[in-house]
């Protein structure tokens, strides 16, 4: 019979024989502590072998006479078993997302491969990754953030972390023969924590032994408190922290994890270890409450000692605050009426209050750690995810979790940090933020998993700028939960150059249907997606007004899908289609479709490689549209010919313009610089040799007109317009 005993740690046993007795019956009851001393005697069931595991701390409890061998489990000691693990578990069904098949398992190892190269790289991950838990930890972060496809609303990265300490320390108590019986997670979040915050506050990774020292015995004073940080210090210490591996800080300790400081940053800080000024104020009234009477300028001087001198405006309004209360002081809880006045009193003036929860609203929008004094030597330590980690810790879900490792957040402390982060949230919302950061911002409400207050925060977002964000499954899925918790319109939704694909267009879907203005260009959207863009633009629901498709792939066959598009489509006003290589086969299939249109009012098929007979059959349905009034021509293979007769359609135009040329007969067209600021914004991304070619030739049309045209007023705006193409070609060459 073998016997494993797991977690020895957990049980108090006693070896005396004047506390255990002898007992080598198996059939005596007796308790259970003493059946197990008994095995580990070798006298109840002497044939029998035993496994014990526990923590080096709790190793000495069973006398070395009872123990034939200690071994220490190290993880993966090999390399190459971390990179079977990694292969293993990316390897699982549903790692590849969506629709994967056998193709994929080249790529997959591809990934795999990629991976423990880049461990190798970074050592000091590839050195945590000895712990298997770690490794489930690097490679449940890279399927949540990289692999899938689609994303479950309810799945959050902050929820990742909090598994994965549920995974190691659930049910655990940092010493059972301590009196406190602390949870070994709340000792981690008081300890580790603070470390981890003040490193986030002064943007330190890097840790010495003083700053240990610091954090981890400064307040120790008892005996009691003592034993509990050597048991800490021997079982927990390096699961957290571990001795940094770069040259020249090779006596500091860095996180195992670099994600997991900010973690237990937030941690410490939404349990409260952090005390806020508006609970020191409370403790401070609640001592004194009994000790005054309706002494209005008693409780003024004992206030102004505890408030800094910029809280004097906020004082005068006490003078409205206390009466209210002292004249129902008695028969009340003293504690009650402080931690209500010192509440009413920061609710009064909150200009005056930005540091009462400091550490929440400092750095709420995941801007990067706190801000640098100019002096200082800049370095590359960002905390983004601290904020992020912040909100989602509040979310039910870790806060039922939480509550199992012992580490409990009360619902109204919840609910008080979420009404704080609020005003700041939603008045920074209001600002415009940076694409980066509002990406942060959004990342920040899905974390939090709290449909109500996210309704609360975006509801005032009505331009939304993502351009340039590389939009991953992840962060569509993230875009789409949280515009989802309202239904108002968007004015604008601006996604150009976000590495958008068919899936992301999917995802987004119920987001894109309330947009009014759609920015979609530098996607690599293909005809695939413009499937997509079809079925959103018939939709019943869609009000979507001003849709750029510019610089996409589109080709005859996006064309065909966009045209059918067109046919059926109530809210479309404006289309731009510069530059999606449809061809004259593509702009025919536009045209045809248009008559059964009834609202676009202008429509780009710029730099489509157009000819004379697309250009004019496009000219001529515009002529007979009901509201169409503008087609831009411009940069495509239109002949002179071409261009006379587009000119003379233009002269009997039935309210339609066509921008073909900067030149109007012997007059500028009144849209050269609309032309000109097109081809300014897309010259980065445009084929450089072929702008070239179309620049010259409109500056030989500009020099041609403004020599037939004898009116000294033309000649100067011709000019004009000379030198701002030549300034074009300067930049090009």
């Amino acid at each position: 019979v073998l016997f494993i005993l797991n977690g020895l740690e957990r049980l108090n046993l006693d070896f005396r024989l004047a506390g255990t007795e002898l007992c080598c019956d198996p059939n005596e009851p007796v308790p259970p502590s003493a059946i197990v001393v008994n095995l580990l005697r070798k006298y109840l069931l002497p044939e029998a072998s035993i496994i014990v595991t526990t923590r080096p701390s709790a190793v000495r409890r069973i006398p070395g006479k009872y123990v034939g061998r200690y071994a220490e489990i190290c993880g993966f000691s090999d390399t190459n078993l971390q990179k079977l693990y990694f292969q293993m578990r990316l390897s699982q069904p549903g790692c590849s997302g969506e629709g994967s098949t056998g193709s994929s398992s080249g790529e997959q190892e591809n990934l795999v491969e990629m991976l423990s190269r880049n461990l190798e790289r970074h050592n000091q991950i590839a050195a945590a990754c000895f712990l298997p838990s770690y490794c489930w930890l690097v490679c449940t972060t890279l399927h949540f953030l990289y692999f899938t496809r689609t994303v479950p609303p309810s799945q959050t990265l902050t929820g990742i972390y909090t598994s994965f300490l549920r995974l190691n320390f659930s049910g655990e108590v940092l010493d059972s023969t301590d009196s406190t019986n602390i949870s070994m997670m709340k000792y981690v979040a008081k300890t580790v924590g603070k470390l981890a915050y003040e490193g986030v506050m002064s943007r330190k990774t890097c840790f010495t032994e003083d700053d240990l020292q610091q954090c981890f015995e400064v307040e120790m004073k008892t005996e009691s408190e003592l034993n509990l940080l050597d048991v800490f210090r021997s079982d927990v210490f390096r699961f957290f922290l571990t001795p940094c591996v770069q040259l020249g800080k090779e006596h500091t300790f860095v996180f195992t994890i670099p994600a997991m400081q900010e973690y237990l940053a937030a941690l410490y800080v939404v349990l409260g270890e952090k005390k806020t000024l508006a609970q020191r104020v409370g403790k401070e009234l609640s001592e004194v409450i009994g000790k005054v009477s309706e002494d209005v300028a008693v409780v003024l001087s004992i206030v102004s000692k505890v408030l800094p001198l910029r809280f004097l405006p906020v004082l005068f309004n006490l003078l409205k605050i206390f009466p209210r209360y002292f004249s129902r002081l008695s028969g009340k809880d003293r504690d009650a009426i402080a931690h209500t006045m010192a509440e009413e009193l920061f609710k009064e003036e909150d200009y005056y209050n930005d540091d009462v929860l400091d550490q929440i609203n400092s750095s709420i929008l995941g801007m990067e750690g706190p801000m640098r004094h100019p002096d200082e030597a800049p370095d590359d330590e960002v905390f983004e995810l601290f904020p992020i980690f912040m909100g989602g810790i509040l979310s039910r879900r870790n806060r039922a979790i939480l509550q199992q490792l012992g580490c409990s957040i009360k619902n109204l402390a919840a609910f008080e940090i979420a009404n704080a982060m609020k005003k700041t949230v939603i008045r920074n919302s209001r600002k415009g933020l940076p694409p980066s950061e509002l990406m942060d911002y959004l990342f920040f409400l899905h974390e939090f998993q709290n449909e109500r207050f996210t309704a609360e925060a975006i509801r005032s977002l009505r331009t939304v700028n993502l351009s340039s964000v590389k939009m991953t499954p992840l962060k569509c899925s993230v875009l789409a939960y949280v515009m989802g918790t309202t239904c108002h319109e968007v004015e604008e939704l601006n996604l150009t150059s976000c590495n958008l694909d068919t899936s992301s267009l999917r995802i987004l879907f119920p987001v894109l249907l309330r947009c009014k203005a759609l920015h979609l260009q530098l996607n690599s959207l293909g005809s695939d997606a413009c499937k997509e863009i079809r079925d959103l633009l018939l939709h019943d629901k869609c009000v979507v007004s001003n849709l750029r498709l510019a610089n996409n792939p589109v080709g005859e066959q996006g064309a065909q899908y966009l045209a059918e598009a067109l046919a059926g489509n109530r809210s479309l006003t404006h289309l731009s289609l510069l530059h999606t290589t449809l061809g004259d086969r593509g702009a025919e299939v536009i045209a045809q479709h248009l008559a059964k249109n009834q609202h676009l009012q202008e429509l780009n098929l710029g730099y489509n490689s157009l000819t004379d007979t697309a250009a004019l059959h496009v000219v001529e349905v515009a002529k007979k549209h009901a509201t169409l009034d503008k087609v831009h021509l411009y940069f495509n293979d239109i002949s002179e010919d071409g261009k006379r007769e587009l000119d003379s359609l233009r002269m009997d135009r039935d309210g339609v313009r066509a921008l073909v040329f900067l030149t109007a007969g012997t007059d500028v067209s009144d849209y050269w610089s609309n032309i000109l600021n097109v081809v300014q914004r897309n010259l980065p991304f445009w084929d450089r040799e072929r702008v070239r070619q179309h620049l010259v030739l409109i500056l030989q049309d500009l020099e041609s007109s403004r020599r037939q045209t004898a009116n000294p007023w033309r000649k100067a705006k011709f000019l004009r317009v000379e030198s701002e193409v030549k300034k074009m070609l300067g930049k090009l060459q």
